[in-house]
């Protein structure tokens, strides 16, 4: 089976995926101890996602080590690594890279299905609301709503790292090409800093796949003088999860 992941992220992001629990995954025991009185299903995906988490530490090089979750739930990271993690029902995913290819990751995956009653109009803006009115009425095959929130999930992903503080869902506005499988993210706020100066926004890819929708971010970082650098990439859940 071909990892969805495979279909939306550039050569320079190491991605691991799974689609159910069933692998044998030690946790450390800092990472035991966060989990100690969560519920089933929050040990479940918390374990599964930090296996993959592993598997792609060990492609770029690294040994394992506990990822707990930090400042807002952000997973933290060894020194040189950016990453991000996702889960939902049926699917958990790790996207790493490292740091001199690619500046920031957002990744977030979500059931493709209705977004729960009451949902839509507390993250969307009233331009989106009209977007998504237009693409209901063009484009059959995708919860668009659903979308929408996954795409603002990733958008706040690949944001905490560089500014280190909240975006509100009320804080990025977001644009789908429906026929190239893209997204543009407007700040609404001032952006982060980078070497390269401010964000202004944020270029996404989405995918429907499997009953799933998936939104990523990749913001790669200029190639070397002389060298050459990484590909660009242009339910409601806890923003980071962690």
């Amino acid at each position: 089976m071909v990892p969805v992941l495979a279909e939306l992220l550039p050569p320079a992001v190491v991605a691991v995926e799974a689609y159910d629990d069933a692998a044998a995954v030690e946790l450390f025991p800092e990472e035991q101890a966060f989990v100690a009185r969560a519920v089933d299903k929050r040990r479940r995906e918390f374990t599964t996602v930090r296996g993959c988490a592993r598997q792609a530490l060990a492609h770029l090089g690294y040994q394992p080590v506990p990822i707990l979750p930090g400042e807002r739930g952000a997973p933290q990271w060894p020194a040189g690594i950016v990453g991000t993690m996702t889960h939902c029902e049926g699917y958990r995913a790790c996207a790493l890279a490292l740091d001199r290819d690619v500046r920031t990751l957002g990744l977030d995956a979500e059931p493709d299905e209705p977004l729960p009653e009451g949902v839509l109009e507390a993250i969307a803006l009233t331009e989106e609301l009209a977007m998504l009115r237009d693409l209901d009425a063009r484009v059959a095959g995708v919860h668009w709503d659903r979308l929408l929130f996954s795409a603002k999930e990733a958008v706040y992903k690949a944001w905490f790292p560089l500014a280190g503080k909240w975006l509100d869902f009320s804080e990025a506005r977001i644009a789908f090409d429906p026929d190239a499988g893209t997204f543009e993210a407007t700040l609404l706020v001032p952006g982060p800093q980078t070497p390269e100066g401010p964000l202004a926004g944020f270029s996404g890819r989405w995918l429907s796949r499997r009953g799933l929708l998936l939104a990523s971010i990749v913001v790669t970082a200029p190639a070397p003088a002389g060298g050459s650098g990484a590909a660009a990439a242009s339910g409601p859940v806890e923003r980071q999860p962690g």
